[in-house]
Formats: structure tokens, sequence, C-alpha cells
């Protein structure tokens, strides 16, 4: 848990919406943001996502039931409406609030429908978005928290402004709290978010590199490894998803072969070859599957998701730490600005 005191500054009205300590939420990576990382990310304060993208109700109730046995803290469930099949998004989310889940984390397409099921329910929603239209629409539909994704997130990415671009022209356009994500992952860029007015920020690709993630520890080699110049967006990784979803990853043998055309890709035309293994599910060489403790296989032809700010993180470390070190950065950055502030004053 964070010294309260010392963190005082870091909170906001976010905070206190989502029942939290600090305004740091954790991405809820689809394969990565599993009960542990969850849970140790939300006994240190910050805010957690489970990642449930196209999860078995089976499994999501394995992972709610761990995930409140780890902590009591609130949490909130992570599925893509848009991009799962209607059958099995009814039947998660029928779970979840079987569960007792008390708040869902949205992306991409704005479906409101889905959204008003869930709040009717009496449940929080925060929606990520990449452009201030989606923004206007979650809001609309019924949103409490926007998340404002900016070009240089690690995974699937919907717009393709910069993070504190778009995080201002929401700020603009919209009255429920705004969260930054995407390429930010210091307590600088926490504090950076703050000082323009931001409620907060979400990590994705910094809670990946910790010791609780779900991701294969080949995986978080390579982020610690890289700087933001070694990710590439690109839509070569997009089976399982629709014609054009790009995402960002580290640069491996898949991009480098595209010889510059890393754009433009059509799922139809893409060979189906499995070159790694989750037991017995196969891993498709441009399927949009990560790999995870469990995968087996040519990791390195895999879609190894980072953001810009990747290289920022110097080292794979428990989830708490990584917690306290942002929330000690940005506060040593906001006392710097207040100080050379009442200086340029005097």
């Amino acid at each position: 848990m964070p010294d309260l005191n010392r963190a005082a500054p870091l909170r906001t009205p976010l905070c206190d919406l989502l029942g939290c300590d600090l305004p740091i939420l954790l991405a809820g990576m689809g394969g990565v943001s599993r009960w542990e990382l969850a849970a140790a990310v939300a006994n240190a304060g910050g805010y957690a996502m489970l990642g449930m993208v196209r999860e078995s109700p089976a499994l999501i109730t394995e992972e709610v039931t761990a995930l409140k046995a780890a902590t009591d803290r609130p949490f909130a469930v992570n599925v893509i409406p848009a991009a799962t099949e209607p059958r099995l998004l009814d039947a998660q989310i029928g779970r979840c609030l079987d569960l007792g889940v008390p708040a869902f984390s949205f992306f991409w397409d704005v479906m409101p429908d889905v959204l008003a099921r869930v709040k009717r329910a009496g449940c929080l929603v925060l929606h990520q978005v990449g452009t201030v239209e989606a923004a206007r629409m979650a809001e609309d539909a019924g949103a409490d928290v926007i998340i404002a994704q900016g070009v240089g997130a690690g995974g699937h990415v919907h717009g393709r402004s910069p993070v504190f671009a778009l995080t201002q022209d929401i700020l603009d356009a919209v009255t429920v709290p705004v969260a930054a994500s995407g390429g930010l992952a210091s307590g600088a860029d926490l504090a950076a978010a703050l000082s323009m007015g931001a409620a907060g920020v979400q990590y994705g690709t910094a809670f990946l590199a910790t010791e609780e993630s779900f991701a294969h520890p080949y995986h978080k080699a390579r982020i610690v490894e890289a700087t933001g110049t070694d990710t590439v967006l690109t839509d070569v990784f997009v089976l399982n998803w629709p014609k054009g979803a790009a995402v960002r990853v580290i640069a491996n043998s898949v991009t480098e072969g595209l010889n510059g055309n890393v754009l433009g890709h059509d799922p139809e035309t893409l060979p189906r070859e499995a070159i790694a293994w989750d037991g017995d599910q196969p891993r498709l060489r441009f399927s949009t599957d990560s790999p995870l403790r469990t995968t087996t296989g040519d990791l390195e032809a895999m879609a190894l998701y980072a953001g810009t700010g990747a290289g920022a993180i110097g080292g794979i470390v428990p989830a708490a730490q990584r917690v306290t070190g942002i929330a000690a950065g940005a506060c040593y950055a906001l006392a710097a600005t207040a100080t050379s502030d009442r200086e340029g004053v005097a």
C-alpha cells in the first residue's frame, strides 16, 4: 500500500469514483491481465482490470473468484463487444453480472445497448476510445470514465492521434473523468497527464513487464530490451480481428519481412499456419495472440505487444513496485514543477 500522505497530490476525483487510492489504472490486456496481476495492482492502491477478451464464462468465473479472494478492492472486467461473437459476449456479461462484478471496461466500437445493459445492473463503465467522436458517443451511451488511447499504445490501437493531444481534445469534449493511455510508462507521464487536467493514466506495457503478469518471460524480456523506436504499428497481426485492426508490436521477423508494407493487409489472404501452442490450442502466424506463460513454439514470430514508452521500463519487477515507482516519480515531477513555478514568480 502506498504512503497516502506522500501520494496525496495524486488523488483525483477518479479515485473516489473507482474506489482506488492512486489514479494508476491497469489496462485490461487480454491474456495478460489475469487475477494475480490485477490483485497486485489493486492492493498497491491502483485500479485493476481483468483482461477477459473472448474468454469463456468458466474462465471468467475462475479469474473473478480468485481475484476476489486475493483483494477486497474494486475492479473492472475488460471485454471487447465489437470483437466478440454475440452469443459469447452475452454469456460473458451475464456471468460477470451473476458474479457481482462492479465495473466493466470496454474498447473499440461503442455499442450503446451493451452499455445500457450493464448500467441497468448498477455497474460502472470505463470506455477506451481513439477519437473525440467515439468519446462523445461513449459518454452519451452512459460511460462513467473515458480512456483516451493515443497512437503510441501497445496492442490494438483504435485512433491515430498523439496521446496528450487526444486527451486534451477529449477533455474539451466530455464532462466525465478522462484518463490518458498509450505510450505512457513513467511517473513523469502521470504528472504530465494530471497537469493538463486528466484524471489519471492507464498503463499497459509497464505492467506487462512485471512478475505477476501472465505474459511469457520471453515477451517481458523483449520489452525490457526495447525502446519506443523498436515498435511498429501494423495490421499484419490481424487474424481473429476485423480487417484493418492495427496493433503496435516490437519489430520481429514477421514485420521485417513486410519490407515496409506494414499496413493494408487482408486477413482473408493470410495463411493459417500454426507456429505455437497453448495446450492443444494452436496459435497462428499473423494472429493477434501474444505469447503467454503457457505458450510453446515460435514465440519470436508472435505479436509481441509494446507501446512507445517501452524505453522507460528498465526491468521486470513486482507490480506493486511498479505502482509505487510510478507514484513516486509523479510526486517528484509535480513537486519540481511547483518549485520551478514559484521561482519563476519570485
